[in-house]
């Protein structure tokens, strides 16, 4: 799915099935709350914490597609409330990463293996 067409199909989910937008404020602190979710998430599948109970990380594979959608929905959501083209958003952030970092990351000794 395009992004275009993203924006499109949870603009029409929200005007059918969920009444209508929350407020831009609502929406970030959901923001916030989902990205909140994916950290602690990934504290457990890939940094050093554990996870409480066995059945937690037989699906935190699962949930972790699942917490990156979560994100991905509220950020199209206030997208669609504050008249942004994400694709176009997306396009023109690779445009100044290419010419910004043209040779920064290729010449970061951090980065060398």
């Amino acid at each position: 799915m395009e992004i275009k067409e993203a924006q499109a199909a949870v603009d029409h989910w929200i005007k059918t099935v969920g009444v209508r937008y929350y407020n831009e404020l609502t929406n970030t602190a959901i923001l916030m709350e989902e990205v909140g979710e994916l950290a602690r998430l990934m504290a457990r599948i890939y940094g050093e914490q554990s996870f409480k109970r066995p059945e937690d990380e037989a699906n935190a594979q699962e949930n972790l597609g699942s917490e990156m959608g979560d994100i991905l929905f509220v950020l199209l959501c206030l997208a669609n409330q504050t008249g942004v083209d994400l694709g176009q958003a997306l396009e023109d952030i690779m445009e100044k990463r290419k010419i910004r970092d043209a040779e920064r990351h290729a010449n970061n000794p951090k980065l060398k293996s």
